[in-house]
C-alpha cells in the first residue's frame, strides 16, 4: 500500500476492520487524533480519511460525539453539513497582477469544472503567512485537493512540505520542492532560457545583462542555470558584473526601476538583456527609455512571458497545457493513485 496516499491507507485499514467484523455497524471509529497518533500523520490527514468514508456512506460523523460505522437504514443527516466538500478543489495563487496569473486561473477553472469538481480560490498577495493560512483553511474546510502556485519567496513553506509528507492530494504549479517527492508542473525554464541566450550570442551580443529578482524559488534558479548553460556550451566566460539581482523588498517598494536604470547607466556596453519576468521587463524598458536607449536598436530585451511592448522578444509558456496536466495529476490522486512526479512543459521563443 506504499503507493497510496496516507489518508487512503487509513481508509483501507478501516474498511478491512469493517469487513472482518472488528468494527461492526454502530461502533465508534477512532477519533482524528487517535488515528493521527496511530499512523503518525497529521490530523489533517486522519480527518480527510474519515470524511472520505463518510462521503461514501460507510461512516456517520456526529458532531460532538464522534464517527461511527453506519448502520443499515441510518440517516446521513448528521453529516450533511459538509456541503459537497468532496467536490471542491482549492486553488492558491500568489497574486493576480499578470496575464499569466489570469490565464492560470481561467484554465484551471476550465479543467476543474470539466473534471466534475468546483473551485475555491485564494490569493496570498505574495505572503508565505497568507499562503500557510490559505492551505490550513482550505484543508479544514474539507477541500478534496489543492493546486498551489507558490509565492515568489518560496523555498520550503512548512505548510506545503506538510502536504507532501501527509500525501494530501495536491499539485504545485511553476515551482517544485527540491529533494521532496511531490507532484509539480512547470515550464522548461532551463532549456527555454538557454535557447534565448544562445540566440543573442549568435547575433553578436557580447555584453548581455541578466536582470532578475534574488534567487528565492526554483523557477528563478532554473532560468539562471539556463543563462549559464548557454555560455558554458559555447565555452564563453560569464561576466557576473552584468548581473543585476534585485532584492524582493526593493521590487515591492517600487525601487526596482531606479536600481535597473543606475545599473545600466554604469554599464554602457550592454547591448542586450535577459529579464526573468514581465514585471522587471517593464521596469527595464522604461529605464532604457530614460537613458535614451532605443529598444531593440540600442538594447535588445528578451523576457519570460509576453510583455506589454511589441519590440521585446519573449519566451511563451504554455499555461493551458500546464493547467490541464495539473488537474489531471490531481484527479489521479483523488482516485487513489500516488506516484509523485515532476512534469516539465516546453516553452516557445518568440522573436520580435
Amino acid at each position: 500500500m506504499k503507493n497510496f496516499p496516507l489518508y487512503k491507507q487509513i481508509q483501507i485499514d478501516i474498511l478491512g476492520q469493517i469487513k472482518t467484523g472488528k468494527l461492526r455497524p454502530g461502533d465508534r471509529v477512532p477519533s482524528e487524533k487517535e488515528l493521527a497518533d496511530q499512523y503518525r500523520v497529521s490530523q489533517i490527514t486522519s480527518k480527510n480519511a474519515l470524511i472520505g468514508l463518510a462521503d461514501e456512506g460507510v461512516l456517520v460523523r456526529v458532531q460532538g460525539k464522534g464517527t461511527f460505522v453506519k448502520q443499515e437504514g441510518e440517516s446521513a443527516g448528521e453529516f450533511d453539513n459538509r456541503s459537497n466538500a468532496r467536490d471542491v478543489i482549492g486553488l492558491i495563487l500568489p497574486c493576480m497582477k499578470t496575464k499569466v496569473d489570469q490565464k492560470i486561473l481561467d484554465s484551471i477553472e476550465k479543467y476543474v469544472t470539466a473534471s466534475g469538481y468546483s473551485l475555491q480560490v485564494r490569493v496570498t498577495r505574495e505572503s508565505q503567512i497568507e499562503e500557510s493560512a490559505a492551505i490550513e483553511s482550505m484543508v479544514a474546510s474539507n477541500v478534496r485537493g489543492l493546486i498551489v502556485f507558490p509565492t515568489e519567496e518560496e523555498r520550503y513553506n512548512d505548510s506545503i512540505l506538510r502536504l507532501s509528507l501527509d500525501r494530501f492530494p495536491h499539485v504545485l504549479i511553476d515551482r517544485f520542492l527540491k529533494e521532496i517527492r511531490t507532484y509539480s508542473v512547470s515550464s522548461d525554464n532551463v532549456n527555454g532560457t538557454e535557447e534565448a541566450i544562445t540566440h543573442l550570442l549568435d547575433n553578436g551580443h557580447e555584453h548581455i545583462a541578466l536582470i532578475t529578482p534574488e534567487i528565492t524559488n526554483t523557477a528563478t534558479e532554473e532560468r539562471l542555470i539556463g543563462f549559464e548553460k548557454a555560455y558554458l556550451t559555447k565555452k564563453l566566460p560569464i561576466d557576473k558584473d552584468l548581473w543585476c539581482i534585485l532584492k524582493i523588498e526593493d521590487i515591492s517598494s517600487g525601487n526596482a526601476q531606479h536600481i535597473i536604470e543606475s545599473f545600466m547607466s554604469e554599464r554602457p556596453a550592454i547591448s542586450a538583456a535577459f529579464v526573468v519576468n514581465v514585471e522587471l521587463t517593464n521596469y527595464t524598458y522604461y529605464a532604457a527609455k530614460r537613458l535614451k536607449k532605443s529598444v531593440p536598436d540600442d538594447i535588445k530585451l528578451v523576457c519570460f512571458d509576453r510583455p506589454d511592448f511589441q519590440d521585446v522578444s519573449y519566451l511563451q509558456q504554455n499555461e493551458d497545457e500546464i493547467c490541464r496536466l495539473t488537474v489531471e495529476l490531481l484527479h489521479a490522486q483523488l482516485q487513489g493513485e500516488y506516484e509523485p512526479q515532476r512534469i516539465v512543459v516546453p516553452v516557445k521563443f518568440c522573436e520580435m
